[in-house]
């Protein structure tokens, strides 16, 4: 018997069509992620970036369009619709960390989808997995030694590796990123957009909404929503001014695609 060959696709979204008050938050949006891709998400406040990840993570379901997931419709079962799920990381802007919790806890956390309640229940007694975590933190750069320190006790910077961490431990296939360097310095927002980028594995792909168009460089692809529209799906090189002025700013007609 052949061994099972990898999806050609991680997620598909078709049609995708989400109403909001007065216009719609996403119209018709169709778009293909496949494994290996770096992909950064554009678009002006309110455009719809965060309604499209929010879809893409199963968050929220759009009541038109379909939504696969390596090929296939959402399960049916909760058990089954929560596996799935786990297989999708997401990084907030806002990280959600649980402050009450240790660091090592924190990133036991992102393996409750797989452990059920008896052994994450175990966990707040005494954390387990230790050196998988040890091996979590040292992949972003972080001391193994702050596994029992309290989230609290972490800087910023800190944090924002500690949430990287933790979805490493989760092990997905996707990584989402709803504007995580938005309310970084700018030498920190490079270091972590980096570390984010080596992320992505053959069979990992990386869909990041991104708030500096200067940092698209990296990506392999870039998608822009305008008013709720994919408007854009191409690489960095065919980004130029008049286009980005053209996302960012109301004007009556589109520009040219690469250089003016």
């Amino acid at each position: 018997m052949a061994p099972p060959t990898e999806p050609t696709l991680l997620l598909e979204l078709r049609g995708v069509t989400v109403p909001g008050r007065g216009a719609n938050r996403l119209e018709e949006v169709s778009l293909q992620l496949r494994p290996g891709e770096r992909v950064a998400l554009l678009g002006a406040s309110g455009a719809g970036k965060s309604t499209l990840l929010a879809v893409a993570n199963g968050l929220l379901t759009p009541p038109a369009g379909a939504v696969l997931w390596q090929g296939a419709a959402p399960a049916r079962s909760s058990r089954l619709r929560q596996r799935q799920r786990s297989r999708i990381g997401t990084l907030w802007q806002d990280l959600r960390l649980i402050e009450e919790l240790t660091v090592q806890q924190n990133l036991n956390a992102a393996r409750l989808a797989d452990w059920g309640w008896p052994k994450a229940l175990a966990n707040l007694l005494q954390p387990l997995e230790t050196e998988a975590n040890e091996a979590a933190l040292r992949e972003v750069d972080l001391d193994p030694a702050l596994l029992p320190q309290p989230v609290t006790a972490l800087s910023g910077g800190q944090r924002q590796r500690l949430a990287i961490a933790r979805l490493l431990r989760q092990q997905p296939a996707l990584l989402l990123a709803d504007e995580p360097l938005a309310q970084l310095d700018p030498r920190l927002a490079v270091e972590l957009l980096a570390l984010l980028l080596r992320q992505v594995t053959g069979s990992r792909a990386l869909l990041l909404s991104l708030h500096r168009p200067d940092l698209a460089g990296g990506f392999d692809r870039v998608l822009a929503l305008r008013a709720g529209k994919l408007v854009l799906d191409t690489t960095p090189a065919d980004l130029n001014p008049a286009l980005l002025r053209w996302l960012y700013d109301p004007a009556p007609a589109a520009p040219r695609i690469g250089t003016p």
